[in-house]
């Protein structure tokens, strides 16, 4: 358990990590403002991208080798990135922490769900693996804020070293895979389809931040990317020794856990994009402040995975946990909308409450999401579906990110416009909170999605299992 929530920590928290270091970063190696970009994007393309074969990978070497080499590359890469003289290296550095990070993600979910086979020890593992990897975004603001501002920046790609090497030694008491037949060819056409296609969606989404939604590169990219995913179900259908069969992702229940996953992390990269501005840009917080203040969120998340979810795993359906969890976290937003530039006590009145209650709605949807995700599932499959859970993250967060920032801006755009008289943070308000009632828009919708579709599964604490 120790070992496998070091390697989700790893993964979710150098997502962010490197955000708060960039400036720093970029001054130290000499990049330019078109290039530091890559420093964010060489990972989240490669991780996002690559995916699909790790979870291939990992089936077909064995879960607890692939973690094992997944973890000893991650420190490799971080220990090649913190030593970076130039910016190719730190950006060839990103990018080799992202594939190894493909490898690492699958695997590590997938010995959880083998190694933890009773309910209420499953329950419980599912918990603090999902709030580990709720709190790790706002572990790694923290991180990054602490270490850029009292040691160097080269420190939070260092820091990876010590905790990946000591969960590589962790690995010594991870049960051995059972014996099976190995993986057999690799979908030599589905890898590379998944990978361009996810790639490409997770750069257009990227590139609509700075260039906005209506560029010609990004409907490029968007269109490519959908002609690919879309050739790639059509080869997965036919192919004899799928990358990712297509039983993983057509079970009604488990779709829902898709769906529930993606568009959970949609909303909540646009708020902490919006807790990071906001607390800075207007309240004056460094960026440490900004960090220490998500740390209520992360306790929040820890509570609701480890106390409600993990406790009432296998005693309820897992819609249960899940609508009321994105309920939770739309109620958290819905506070938010509600601010103004003129507002008083915002600490306590409105970002405390909307931190604990985003935070305990995470909390109770990871969990079940990621049990939904595995279940019924044979060995060889396991490597498979944990992949496209965390596929489906990586596309939420990265399109959150984009279109929430997109829409915050368009708003504020158009509040200055309408009027000319209003102050800069009023006009930054009304952008943020018009972004976040699209956030609170979407998780309504995700709640109300799955609630549809997981009416065959109310049938009780076995609900888990698969349903067509």
């Amino acid at each position: 358990m120790l070992a496998v929530s070091a390697a989700q920590l790893l993964v979710v928290l150098d997502g962010t990590i490197v955000n708060i270091a960039l400036p720093s970063a970029q001054q130290a190696l000499g990049m330019s403002d078109a290039n530091r970009q890559w420093a964010i994007t060489a990972y989240a393309l490669a991780f996002g991208g690559l995916l699909l074969i790790g979870g291939r990978v990992s089936g077909a070497l064995g879960h607890r080798r692939a973690f094992a080499i997944g973890l000893a590359g991650f420190a490799a890469a971080s220990a090649l990135g913190g030593a970076a003289p130039n910016p190719g290296t730190l950006f060839a550095a990103r990018a080799l922490q992202g594939v190894f990070a493909a490898l690492l993600a699958p695997a590590g979910l997938s010995l959880l769900t083998t190694t933890f086979t009773g309910t209420r020890e499953r329950g419980r593992a599912l918990g603090v693996f999902a709030a580990v990897g709720a709190a790790g975004s706002a572990i790694g603001l923290v991180a990054g804020g602490l270490l850029t501002e009292y040691a160097n920046w080269r420190w939070c790609l260092y820091i990876n070293v010590p905790v990946a090497l000591l969960a590589v030694l962790g690995t010594a008491l991870v049960p051995a895979d059972p014996p099976g037949r190995g993986g057999g060819r690799l979908d030599v056409p589905g890898a590379l389809l998944s990978t361009a296609g996810f790639a490409s969606l997770v750069y257009a989404f990227n590139e609509a931040e700075p260039h906005g939604w209506g560029a010609p590169r990004v409907h490029a990219l968007l269109a490519a990317g959908v002609l690919l995913l879309a050739a790639f179900a059509a080869v997965e259908l036919r192919s004899r020794g799928p990358l990712l069969p297509m039983r993983v992702v057509l079970y009604r229940a488990r779709g829902g856990a898709f769906l529930a996953i993606s568009l959970m992390f949609v909303a909540m990269f646009g708020f902490y994009l919006f807790m990071s501005y906001y607390t800075q840009t207007v309240l004056g917080y460094t960026p440490v402040q900004a960090g220490l203040t998500l740390i209520i969120n992360a306790l929040a998340a820890l509570a609701g995975s480890t106390l409600i979810a993990g406790r009432l795993h296998g005693r309820v359906p897992p819609v249960a946990l899940i609508v009321p969890g994105l309920l939770a976290a739309a109620a958290g937003l819905a506070i938010l909308t509600r601010l103004s530039a003129d507002s008083s006590h915002v600490l306590a009145l409105y970002l405390v409450p909307a931190l604990v209650l985003t935070g305990l709605g995470l909390g109770c949807v990871m969990p079940p999401t990621a049990g939904l995700a595995t279940a019924g599932m044979d060995h060889h499959d396991i490597g498979a579906a944990s992949a496209a859970y965390h596929a489906s993250q990586q596309l939420g967060a990265a399109l959150g990110t984009a279109l929430l920032n997109t829409v915050a801006a368009s708003a504020t755009a158009a509040h200055f416009t309408a009027h000319p008289d209003t102050t800069p943070d009023a006009a930054t308000v009304h952008g943020y909170t018009t972004a976040l009632t699209v956030a609170l828009a979407i998780l309504l919708a995700a709640a109300c999605l799955v609630a549809l579709l997981s009416t065959r599964s109310r049938r009780g604490p076995r609900s888990a299992e698969p349903v067509g």
